[in-house]
């Protein structure tokens, strides 16, 4: 579902990433871990088309982020960790914009809203003006936008910020929902339990290098991931 090979990016003559190779089979949902400044964000933008690269290919369901991003875009979406709403939209005018852009028919979008926006508590708050959400809500408004389309791949940078308990165990389900339909998840995240937890695959980067991945079991042990990421970090 999603390939990334010999991935390379350059910020001013610095490398942020170097050499990245990762792979996420439909099924999967893989946490990448890693310190502030790693290289997360850059490999996630650049996996959902909005970030150029300097070096190597990515590929999502088979398509090429270089060569066809809009055939990219139309199976993916992506969930940055501060999403930029439109505040002067009420939250249902958002979703139906979304859902207009990917051409998800009236009855779908319909009955996803309905379900996403009761699972997060926000169905009565779908009239009221963007501007006068929480920042909690605007979250959880963006997680329902994202899943509107059932995209094939989600990739989401720290995507459990800002969300009471209730609403982060609503968003592990869909997670694991969307991946037993055939989909998959590559996010990142500081939470190393959740990513324990939840988690099929695990990849740590330091200092834009991949430096462990495989299956959650691989790259655990008989230790705890947390473990093994202050032993890798030094």
């Amino acid at each position: 579902m999603l390939k990334i090979e010999h991935f390379t990016k350059d910020y001013d003559g610095k490398r942020a990433v170097d050499d990245l190779s990762l792979r996420l089979a439909p099924g999967e949902i893989c946490g990448f871990i890693g310190h502030n400044g790693a290289g997360k964000t850059t490999t996630l933008r650049a996996a959902a088309g909005i970030l150029t690269f300097d070096g190597g290919e990515i590929f999502v369901d088979g398509h090429s982020v270089k060569e066809d991003p809009l055939a990219c875009k139309r199976v993916l979406a992506y969930l940055p960790d501060n999403p930029d709403l439109y505040d002067y939209m009420t939250g249902t005018r958002y979703l139906h914009f979304v859902a207009d852009i990917f051409g998800v028919p009236q009855a779908q979008r319909d009955a996803r809203m309905e379900k996403y926006a009761s699972l997060f508590g926000l169905e009565k708050d779908l009239g009221q003006s963007i501007s006068s959400y929480s920042h909690g809500m605007k979250q959880k408004l963006a997680i329902v936008s994202a899943w509107i389309h059932e995209p094939k791949l989600i990739l989401m940078d720290e995507p459990f910020v800002g969300l009471d308990p209730k609403a982060a165990h609503q968003l592990k389900g869909m997670m694991r929902e969307l991946c037993d339909r055939g989909g998959a998840i590559f996010f990142s995240t500081h939470v190393l339990e959740v990513a324990e937890k939840l988690c099929d695959r695990v990849a740590i980067i330091k200092q834009g290098r991949l430096v462990r991945s495989g299956t959650m079991e691989e790259v655990r042990g008989d230790s705890s991931l947390e473990s093994v990421f202050l032993e890798l970090e030094g």
